[in-house]
């Protein structure tokens, strides 16, 4: 399992935990396991039509998603998922 670090942003959303170790093959399996569990992140992460939400960055052991297959990137058991939400203000 891929473990997902959650940041505090989105922690209440996930009912308060740091880490969560989830299953699967892709980014997008990872993320939808994580969603399916606490599916208060699902409007967090993702737009209605089910894409990632644009203002939302993911990496892979330090490597942002977008530059690697996105969601289809793969992931092994001992990678770490990051969810960044991208912060704005002034």
């Amino acid at each position: 399992m891929s473990t997902v670090r959650i940041p505090p942003v989105l922690r209440s959303a996930a009912g308060g935990v740091k880490s969560v170790e989830i299953g699967g093959a892709t980014v997008g399996e990872v993320l939808e396991g994580l969603t399916a569990a606490h599916p208060a992140l699902r409007t967090q992460l993702f737009s209605d039509e089910g894409a990632l939400n644009r203002f939302v960055n993911v990496y892979v052991n330090d490597q942002d998603v977008r530059y690697l297959q996105e969601g289809s990137t793969p992931v092994e058991e001992r990678d770490t998922i990051i969810i960044l939400p991208a912060m704005a203000g002034g």
